[in-house]
């Protein structure tokens, strides 16, 4: 990450928004899915990219919520291209029946923006039997991208305009358990850590979008040739949002602090919105980024036969919704 105020490669820093990391781009054309976009980074980002002129589908587990803020784009911008649609990521067959109602609808997709997250909840299951930090910000989000591939190398291939996948990470990612990915104990109550589940379930958005990367850039899917898809990940920054909800203490200093230290979502939303539309990320794939700049993750995060590991693993984890 870069000292606060200092600006990058990209000539954007920490405290660039995302207003002002896509000033001058024209989305127009473009369709977004963007996940978790009813509160936090995610609301900013679905309203800047609408602000752009792309049509934005906010992908919500709280329809309501995702109408109010819907209306609320459509208040500032009248112009505004803005569906909401229904989307539990804890649930395979949530995610299985947006994506399959998404297809139906005959939308094209240029960006996928993966968004939506939990942070270092008590241990849970989800409705599908998996812990719920590592169902909720990994494997639901592996499953929409699978369902949705298909529409977005159609959507490239007739617009002749490059398709981007985002994938929200975080810094945590650097405090997950030792192995990394525990791949046997994924469900282990008596060894669960919130915090390093947190991290494990962040390190696995990284090693998603690297192999998803590595995958389309070599065609290697149904050997298929010039798949113009790009995968990346990023970290939006610190942000004194309602993730922190089930973090206690951590929730109270976050408040605290926030207005000195911490970005605003303005800011937070900033990297997301870099990624998926400034030109100068053209081409780029298999990134993490921060502060709207390529920024290097751990080494566990480079590591290609653990994201090839975790990709056969998520696999049969879906194999029974595709």
């Amino acid at each position: 990450m870069l000292i606060f105020g200092w600006k990058g490669a990209s000539g954007f820093s920490s405290c660039s928004t995302a207003e002002a990391v896509t000033n001058g781009v024209d989305a127009t054309g473009l369709t977004a899915v963007v996940t978790g976009s009813s509160s936090g980074i995610g609301v900013e980002t679905a309203r800047v990219l609408a602000l752009r002129g792309a049509h934005v589908v906010m992908a919500v587990r709280n329809v309501d919520a995702g109408r109010s803020v819907k209306e609320a784009i459509l208040k500032e911008i009248p112009t505004a291209k803005v569906d909401v649609m229904q989307l539990d990521l804890s649930s395979m067959a949530s995610v299985k029946k947006f994506a399959s109602e998404y297809v139906s609808s005959g939308l094209p997709l240029n960006l996928l923006i993966n968004n939506a997250g939990i942070m270092m909840c008590p241990y849970m299951l989800s409705t599908d039997k998996i812990e719920l930090q590592f169902a909720t910000n990994h494997v639901g989000h592996f499953l929409l991208t699978h369902l949705l591939l298909d529409t977005m190398k159609s959507t490239a291939r007739e617009s002749n305009q490059e398709g981007r996948i985002i994938i929200v990470s975080s810094e945590g990612h650097r405090l997950s358990y030792k192995e990394g990915i525990r791949f046997d104990k994924i469900n282990n109550e008596a060894e669960y850590n919130n915090v390093r589940a947190y991290g494990q379930a962040k390190l696995a958005n990284i090693l998603h979008a690297n192999e998803l990367a590595r995958l389309l850039k070599f065609s290697l899917f149904n050997q298929e040739e010039g798949i113009n898809i790009t995968a990346n990940s990023l970290h939006p920054g610190v942000i004194a949002t309602n993730l922190y909800r089930h973090t206690g203490v951590i929730a109270t200093i976050t408040n605290a602090i926030s207005r000195f230290v911490l970005k605003n979502v303005q800011q937070g939303a900033a990297t997301t919105c870099y990624v998926a539309l400034h030109p100068k990320v053209k081409g780029v794939t298999g990134e993490y980024f921060s502060d709207s700049n390529v920024y290097k993750p751990n080494s566990q995060a480079k590591d290609e036969e653990l994201a090839k590991k975790l990709w056969d693993f998520s696999l049969d984890l879906i194999n029974p919704f595709c």
